[in-house]
């Protein structure tokens, strides 16, 4: 069936609502633009939507990718046209493909996410830059996560790719992340600027991109 791959921003409008939700909020406006969706095979036939990672509450993001299937070809200005007219403040289309589909599922493709990540700090700028060089030269960094499950023990340096400083303005300091997002595991960008010694949780986190490489 025809593909299209849809490139989605979330404001702060709607940055508390849960990843079920989302995906509800994309199916009624789907219908409501009357985009023919293909729907699976069984007992409970639903919409075959799917996103590559969901995105965790309280997150922005200007980066969001979904695979939507639909039953006939459409052209991606149409989809866009007829569904912009649909979303609500704080989701916008940002980018549609129209993608063969035979093409590897999101899931499968997905390897880090980025992020802008906003601090408030008292530190120096050079202070932070140390920080960063010193975390990216460990070798390994023991992490404790407390689940409702009970509490889960892994390395947490092999989720983090990359860090830098995008700016620095007391209060605030902005850190740039490139983490880890696949099967294996998904970085947190709070988790990670705890261990780069910040007490307080980040003012914002804004997602900017998915980085997706060969299944």
């Amino acid at each position: 069936m025809p593909r299209l791959r849809v490139r989605f921003g979330r404001g702060p409008e709607v940055k508390f609502i849960s990843h079920l939700d989302i995906m509800r909020f994309w199916e009624r406006a789907f219908r409501r633009a009357q985009v023919p969706l293909a729907y699976s095979e069984g007992f409970s036939p639903h919409p075959q939507i799917s996103l590559a990672a969901p995105l965790p509450v309280g997150v922005t993001s200007e980066a969001e990718l979904m695979d939507v299937l639909v039953s006939r070809w459409v052209s991606p200005q149409w989809f866009t046209a007829v569904v912009n007219q649909q979303l609500t403040p704080g989701f916008d289309i940002l980018g549609v493909l129209s993608i063969i589909p035979t093409t590897p599922s999101l899931q499968s493709q997905l390897r880090h996410a980025e992020y802008q990540v906003k601090v408030p700090t008292d530190r120096e700028a050079q202070d932070i830059k140390s920080a960063i060089s010193h975390l990216l030269s460990l070798e390994s960094l023991p992490w404790h996560h407390q689940r409702d499950t009970g509490q889960r023990s892994y390395d947490l340096r092999t989720l983090i790719d990359g860090l830098w400083l995008v700016a620095w303005r007391q209060p605030y300091g902005t850190i740039g992340m490139r983490l880890r997002c696949d099967s294996g595991g998904s970085g947190r960008p709070e988790q990670v600027t705890s261990a780069l010694g910040f007490t307080s949780h980040p003012q914002s986190i804004h997602r900017t991109r998915l980085i997706l490489g060969s299944s």
